[in-house]
C-alpha cells in the first residue's frame, strides 16, 4: 500500500506555535513517527506539506493513479478551501482527514469542513496518534495487499 500524507500551513511550526493546543513535538517529531509506523506495518509513505494553497492542490493531483489513499490534515484550508476539496473529489483517492485538536471544542468556524464533505472517515483530537489511525483506516478499509 502506498499512502500520502499531506499537512498544511503552520504545521511546519509545530513545538513552536501555541503549545498549549499542540504540543512540544516539532514537525520533524511528527514525520518520524509516521515512516516509523509506516515502516512496521510495511506501507510506503510519502509526507508533503505546504503553507501554499495551490501547492497541496498541486500535490493532491499528482497523487492521481499513483497512491492509494491520502491522509490530510488541510490546516486552516480546511475551513476555506474549496479547491482541495475539489481535488480530492476529482482524485478519487481515499482520504481521511486528521486534526491534531478536536476542532470543534475550539472556535467556532473550526467546526467547518470542506474536506469533509469527501473523506471516508475523520479524526479529530488524538494528535500524532491521528494519523496513525488514518493510515490503519485506510489499510484496513481500501489496502490493495
Amino acid at each position: 500500500m502506498k499512502i500520502l500524507v499531506i499537512n498544511g500551513p503552520n504545521l511546519n511550526m509545530l513545538g513552536i506555535r501555541e503549545k498549549e493546543l499542540y504540543g512540544k513535538k516539532n514537525y520533524k517529531n511528527l514525520i518520524k513517527t509516521i515512516k516509523d509506523y509506516c515502516e512496521k506495518e510495511k506501507i510506503t509513505v510519502e509526507i508533503y506539506q505546504s503553507n501554499y494553497e495551490g501547492d497541496l492542490v498541486n500535490k493532491i493531483q499528482e497523487a492521481y493513479k499513483n497512491y492509494d489513499g491520502i491522509v490530510i490534515n488541510p490546516a486552516a484550508y480546511t475551513h476555506t478551501s474549496v479547491a482541495i476539496l475539489d481535488a480530492l473529489k476529482a482524485v478519487s483517492i481515499p482520504t481521511v482527514e486528521v486534526h491534531l485538536t478536536d476542532v470543534d471544542q475550539r472556535e467556532e468556524f473550526r467546526k467547518i469542513s470542506f474536506v469533509s464533505y469527501y473523506a471516508q472517515k475523520t479524526i479529530k483530537g488524538l494528535g500524532f496518534d491521528g494519523y496513525l489511525k488514518a493510515i490503519d483506516f485506510l489499510k484496513e478499509n481500501y489496502s490493495k495487499i
